[in-house]
């Protein structure tokens, strides 16, 4: 009952102040309590996903950037946020730490509804990582019962916010859809073990529908120490600088690959269950990019030939134009 009570307080709250046009202390005094109290409601209903802010991309300066991105890589559409004047290297202070990641994943939230406005009963296919996670706070409002949010890899790993398995709960309860995700490890054993599990007839039914969906959302990752492979302890120290060995300079979806945006020949590919990329260059790709410490692997991925639509903050989409 009380989570029920904050739901609505919260609600309330932001609709007197971002549609009411009351401002904080207006707001505080209308509903009986201090100021601070009003500021704390504001900043739970955004993380909450009550409260979605959507900005229009096409003033920000960088339309000739987005054009040379997008007739460069044959894509369908480029969209970057503003930048910010970051250089490869430069480090953002903590506060704007997740600023890159939180402005691509809003532009990706936008894309998303006019997906579910055109198409209600669209499959969609997730990945997983900081930036998809931002996608889910963006949603508030979205209502789309007809529609299936499918994750595109394995989704047993440690409990967080980010992996596949949380990341299309959210998207499914924010908008009323359903979620599927494959109840599979991220990475088997081995070989033998990633084909014993995909074989299992309710895991292949899941994957069936994940190789086929109308929009597959998936980010990058850089192969680093930093990198949230290594954070969220998915791989070892070795593995990556086996990983490193073998020529890979980044993932998407688990699926580590060179500087062609190719999957390299290591073992962890092979015991990797996620949708492959010969199966996402089949469907309409929409690559996320938040950070300038992702360009060399944003780069080779384009290379690829996977991505359809690419979405990136704008220093690193400026970085990209130069490289």
């Amino acid at each position: 009952m009380k989570d029920i009570d904050d739901l609505q307080i919260m609600s309330r709250a932001a609709w007197l102040y971002y549609v009411g046009g009351l401002n904080q202390e207006e707001t505080a005094n209308r509903l009986g309590m201090t100021r601070a109290r009003v500021n704390k409601l504001l900043q739970l209903a955004k993380e909450a996903g009550i409260v979605s802010i959507s900005i229009d991309s096409r003033g920000n300066g960088l339309l000739e950037v987005e054009e040379a991105l997008r007739a460069r890589f044959n894509l369908e559409r480029c969209i970057c946020s503003p930048p910010l004047g970051l250089t490869r290297g430069s480090r953002l202070p903590g506060h704007l730490k997740d600023f890159p990641r939180r402005a691509v994943g809003s532009l990706a939230a936008a894309l998303l509804r006019d997906q579910l406005t055109r198409q209600p009963d669209s499959v969609i296919g997730t990945g997983w990582g900081r930036t998809l996670d931002q996608i889910t706070r963006n949603m508030a409002g979205v209502r789309a019962p007809s529609a299936r949010f499918v994750s595109l890899m394995g989704s047993l790993t440690a409990n967080s916010a980010f992996n596949p398995f949380e990341v299309v709960q959210a998207l499914a309860r924010a908008t009323g859809a359903e979620g599927y995700f494959l109840a599979v490890p991220f990475i088997a054993n081995s070989a033998e073990d990633r084909d014993t599990l995909l074989a299992q007839t309710t895991v292949s039914a899941v994957l069936d529908m994940a190789r086929q969906p109308d929009l597959a959302i998936i980010s990058v990752g850089e192969l680093t120490d930093e990198s949230l492979l290594r954070q969220s302890g998915m791989i070892s120290s070795s593995e990556l600088s086996a990983l490193r060995d073998a020529g890979a300079i980044g993932d998407t979806n688990g699926i580590f690959f060179g500087a062609d945006g190719l999957p390299v020949d290591h073992d962890l590919n092979h015991r990797t269950l996620a949708v492959g990329f010969d199966s996402l260059r089949q469907s309409h790709c929409v690559l996320l990019s938040g950070g300038v410490e992702k360009a060399e692997a944003t780069l080779a991925l384009l290379h690829s030939g996977l991505v359809k639509t690419l979405i990136i903050d704008g220093d690193t989409a400026c970085l990209l134009n130069e490289m």
